[in-house]
């Protein structure tokens, strides 16, 4: 198996610490976000591991198609392809969503990810082999007002994706799993209304727990394919 990767939203949160753990593992990893700088942090944390920096908006197809050009003529195969791209809004809720904070996050949340998703598939779908991770989330267990309905409608959608994916795809070697994090202790916790305290961190999920069970699903025997995990903090 090619030992190459690509990781959206890599330079903070969930996508760094899934990119990190891939290149600890030994995985090539392409960076992909929006801020070359924060790309370049999670790149400069990765020492000698040498990884490919492509910014890249996933709200814009056109850009995804341009980065997976640029992927695949340096990695020229990819195996793991995780969406970890994702955003909120402070004004949130259906009293105070706007039109473009709406469409912003199913452009991102969402569509990102299916861009992706087919940008890498016939790849997989070539060799016969792939993973597929995307970070959910627990809003997509139960719609919640913390999270707000436009999150929580890109992430139910995410999570129907994953499960296309599987129905779909898995008699050519590829598949899918969806993790649904609960509350993590990342930079997206200061979009939220009211952000939560020190103290309240403190007792969240670290990014680190969901780069772990990103690197189980990946790291199993191809024989076996982790549909789902729910993870919450203690």
């Amino acid at each position: 198996m090619e030992k190459t990767a690509v990781v959206t939203g890599a330079g903070s949160g969930a996508g760094r610490a899934v990119a990190l753990a891939l290149a600890e593992a030994g995985w090539r990893v392409a960076l992909v976000g929006r801020r070359r700088d924060a790309l370049g942090a999670t790149a400069k944390l990765m020492g000698a591991s040498k990884p490919l920096v492509v910014p890249c908006d996933i709200q814009n197809a056109s850009e995804v198609s341009r980065m997976a050009s640029s992927v695949l003529a340096e990695f020229k195969t990819i195996e793991v392809l995780v969406n970890a791209a994702g955003t909120n809004a402070p004004k949130r809720s259906l009293k105070e969503l706007s039109a473009a904070d709406y469409e912003r996050m199913m452009r991102t949340n969402l569509d990102g990810a299916y861009h992706c998703v087919q940008a890498f598939l016939p790849g997989m779908r070539a060799r016969g082999s792939g993973t597929i991770v995307n970070i959910v989330s627990d809003a997509a267990k139960q719609a919640s007002a913390k999270a707000g309905p436009a999150y929580v409608m890109s992430k139910f959608g995410l999570a129907g994706l994953t499960q296309s994916i599987n129905a779909e795809e898995r008699a050519n070697g590829i598949r899918a799993c969806a993790i649904f994090p609960g509350d993590i202790d990342t930079p997206l916790l200061d979009l939220r209304p009211a952000p939560p305290s020190a103290e309240a961190r403190a007792k969240m999920l670290r990014a680190e727990d969901v780069a772990a069970c990103a690197l189980l699903a990946i790291e199993l025997p191809a024989r076996a394919i982790v549909e789902e995990i729910l993870i919450r903090p203690r």
